[in-house]
């Protein structure tokens, strides 16, 4: 009986080794194709018109300075330039206009249709209150109380939250003008009629 006990445990080995065996075997052939036929095939589409890198901008391989504006960048620049040029030019024209009296009215008239639209009466009362102070004379200065320009500005520092050039800007003066009339009087005939009873605004 002793002698029987290795035999039977060999055999009892013998026989796991080789149901461990079959059964890798049939895991390793079984397996794969369970796996394969239970598998979805999954296809992904890239849209044609999915969005690409940025387009980098071509470096002409013969320019000899990549760095320096071409002709065509050029022009525009210059095209930027002349239409500030434009703009300089026109507000230096409004200014020398504005040195005789008829311009200095018609560039108040401007100033008033873009920003107070206020109406002609309006503007008629801003014409006679002027026209006593300075006669629309940007020169012009009372010696005693030292009031000046066209608006007659006291103290004439005062032109100066408009642009320190009121000394000789009719523009700058008529601007700073309209502005204290608006926020003192609200219209120009309202200020016309406290000049009329006191002889100042």
């Amino acid at each position: 009986m002793k002698g029987s006990r290795p035999l039977v445990r060999s055999k009892r080995a013998r026989r796991l080794s080789l149901s461990a065996a079959c059964l890798a075997f049939f895991l390793a052939i079984v397996e794969p194709a369970n796996a394969s036929s239970n598998m979805q095939q999954v296809f992904i589409t890239i849209p044609s018109d999915q969005v690409s890198a940025p387009e980098l901008p071509a470096v002409d391989p013969l320019d000899p300075n990549p760095g320096v504006p071409s002709l065509l960048e050029l022009d525009s620049i210059k095209v930027v330039d002349a239409s500030v040029m434009a703009r300089i030019s026109i507000a230096a024209r409004q200014v020398e206009s504005a040195r005789q009296a008829d311009g200095a009215k018609e560039v108040a008239r401007q100033i008033i249709a873009q920003k107070y639209r206020w109406s002609e009466r309006q503007f008629t009362c801003l014409d006679n209150l002027w026209t006593k102070e300075s006669k629309w004379n940007y020169k012009a200065r009372n010696k005693s109380s030292g009031a000046h320009g066209i608006a007659q500005a006291l103290p004439a520092t005062k032109m100066e939250i408009v642009g320190t050039d009121w000394r000789t800007n009719p523009v700058t003066q008529i601007t700073w003008g309209l502005k204290y009339i608006e926020e003192r009087y609200e219209y120009p005939c309202r200020a016309w009629s406290k000049s009329k009873r006191s002889n100042w605004y």
